[in-house]
């Protein structure tokens, strides 16, 4: 995913991120992305308010369980 000739594979890296059941490892598992890679992807994707936002929810959910996000 490093170059952006697969918008198909972005998008759906967004969409698992955004998604609250889906975890960093599942996105590295699939796309080879870590946790800062994916965070880095989201900041240039979507907006600040939305990255902000979703950065709040995914801490919220790291809070409560042991293994997430």
């Amino acid at each position: 995913v490093g170059d952006t000739s697969n918008d198909n594979d972005i998008d759906e890296i967004i969409q698992m991120a955004l998604s609250d059941d889906v975890s960093f490892s599942s996105i590295k598992k699939r796309f080879g992305l870590n946790e800062h890679e994916v965070k880095k992807l989201m900041r240039k994707s979507i907006s600040s308010k939305s990255y902000i936002r979703w950065r709040k929810r995914v801490r919220g959910f790291s809070d409560r369980r042991e293994f997430y996000k």
